[in-house]
């Protein structure tokens, strides 16, 4: 029998049609209940079922990608609850501190790296800033579908501490709301509850090549006040680690060359500050750290292995 022959399959069973059904509908309502309806959630119910019922290789490949699908649900739903409504969001005394630590004298005005760089903008940089920061997803999904057919395990352990580093952002960005530097160029110090999201200089990268890219990108965002961590660098630290793990040779020089054009296109478009920048690091750095250390847990590798099983 081919693969694709999916007579008498348990996945085509009442049951499995049944919870399929029930998870997508359950899914839909609770978004419209929080976020209100997209097209987008449509788009997700259809690609998801889809590939589920295709073929056996098909249904592999989107169990294993709903780590991925986990991740960005969480991302959405953010903003139905705006984590300037728990704690004071960090507006001046980030600005104040980042200028303190990493001040740059320019025409005898101490400037943040942000407004030195505003100040200092050349076409070349706006456009490689503006393709850097375009990868920032692409490139962990196209390296996640790579492992996932190179090599399972890696898949799930590199998927796992992507969703891992995700939370531990998610976390931060509750317990410490924090505006980024376009925010105080755009309204200074003032705290302006229902911002709306904001291009900053990747507006430029727009404005050269005539379209409404990023700007069609950042008016959907999840959450103007959620800079610290940035996880635009935490990213592509982890894709380079596992990258280098699993030795991909002159592959990892373009990781190692996309990580640093992300932490300065970030800094260069005032997405983040500097600090920003750093504690998106430590907190890649972390998530690798203790997602190893939960590897040396016997329940916790058994419970990957029968999932890596799963998707072979």
């Amino acid at each position: 029998m081919q693969e694709n022959n999916l007579q008498g399959n348990p996945f085509f069973a009442p049951k499995t049609l049944y919870t399929t059904t029930l998870i997508s509908l359950a899914y839909l309502l609770l978004s419209i209940l929080l976020v209100g309806f997209k097209t987008d959630q449509l788009v997700l119910i259809f690609i998801f079922n889809a590939l589920f019922y295709i073929s056996v290789g098909t249904r592999k490949f989107i169990l294993g990608f709903s780590i991925f699908i986990v991740y960005w649900i969480i991302f959405d739903y953010m903003k139905a609850f705006p984590n300037h409504l728990y704690n004071t969001v960090h507006i001046e005394d980030l600005y104040q501190t980042e200028k303190k630590l990493f001040g740059i004298n320019f025409n005898g005005q101490l400037l943040t790296p942000n407004e030195y760089w505003k100040l200092n903008t050349n076409h070349f940089l706006d456009v490689i800033t503006g393709f850097f920061y375009l990868m920032w997803v692409p490139v962990p999904l196209a390296f996640a579908a790579y492992l996932f057919f190179k090599n399972q395990k890696q898949f799930v352990y590199f998927s796992l501490t992507f969703l891992w580093v995700n939370l531990l952002g998610f976390v931060i960005y509750y317990c410490f709301p924090a505006a980024p530097p376009w925010y105080v160029q755009e309204h200074g110090f003032q705290f302006i509850s229902g911002t709306a999201g904001n291009t900053g200089g990747l507006a430029r990268f727009d404005q050269f090549f005539g379209i409404h890219l990023f700007q069609g990108i950042y008016s959907k965002g999840s959450n103007v006040f959620a800079a610290m961590p940035s996880l635009h660098s935490s990213y592509p630290l982890i894709v380079l680690y596992y990258g280098l793990k699993n030795k991909l040779g002159a592959v990892n020089i373009f990781f190692a060359l996309l990580a640093f054009g992300i932490w300065f296109a970030a800094i260069y478009n005032s997405h983040h500050y500097l600090l920003d920048v750093i504690a998106g690091v430590l907190c890649a750095t972390v998530a690798i750290a203790s997602f190893n250390h939960f590897l040396t847990n016997t329940m916790f590798r058994d419970n990957l292995r029968w999932l890596i099983n799963k998707i072979r």
